[in-house]
């Protein structure tokens, strides 16, 4: 399997390529070239920052027009992880109104919460799997993650598989066919993270 991790100069690399090369992945690509991306079973969309840097540097890159012919034309797997999940989605108003990528309809909104939380949301907290999805094929209900996050995904009920409790309900995983994001951060999750890892690597060989 080859499995490419989306380049566009931000986002935690490092990491999560060290979780996959656990996970026994032998042909991993840290790379934004167009090519390479074609080749690739499957491809990872990090991110870390604010949303606006983030899509202004994936276009800066050259890269949203071929994400979107790959994932949308294509119909090629991805998983996009904190930002890059964001980045999924129409637009977000973080720090002004930014455009996405537009592959699953919704909106990406600072979280609301009440006086006594902190925002940003820090830390592990325990998810609730609300719908049955591959990324969570060997996770339950209940396992923890680690968040590091101000804004989250808000759009139609039938793209959120996971939720948390963070002064009220916190989206952080959603999906569209092919198309798969999570909020927290697997690579930085342990145990859990990797078994999210796994389910998605799983759903690329059973495609």
């Amino acid at each position: 399997m080859r499995i490419a991790i989306v380049d566009y100069g931000v986002g935690n690399i490092r990491s999560i390529e060290n979780a996959l090369v656990r996970l026994g992945v032998q042909t991993i690509e840290v790379t934004g070239n167009i090519n390479k991306l074609k080749q690739a079973d499957g491809l990872i969309l990090p991110g870390v920052g604010a949303f606006g840097a983030c899509a202004t540097s994936l276009q800066s890159n050259g890269l949203s027009d071929t994400l979107t012919e790959l994932v949308v034309g294509k119909r090629k797997p991805i998983m996009g992880i904190c930002v890059g999940m964001q980045l999924m989605a129409d637009s977000s108003l973080e720090g002004g109104f930014h455009q996405g990528l537009g592959w699953i309809p919704g909106e990406i909104k600072r979280i609301e919460v009440e006086q006594k939380l902190l925002v940003p949301h820090v830390g592990w907290n325990e998810i609730h799997i609300s719908t049955t999805n591959a990324l969570f094929s060997k996770v339950a209900s209940g396992s923890h993650f680690y968040f590091d996050h101000s804004y989250h995904y808000l759009g139609e009920e039938k793209y959120v598989c996971a939720t948390c409790k963070y002064g009220g309900q916190v989206n952080v995983a959603i999906n569209s066919d092919n198309i798969f994001g999570v909020q927290f951060h697997p690579e930085k999750s342990a145990f859990s993270g990797l078994r999210v890892f796994r389910s998605y690597l799983n759903w690329i060989e059973h495609c």
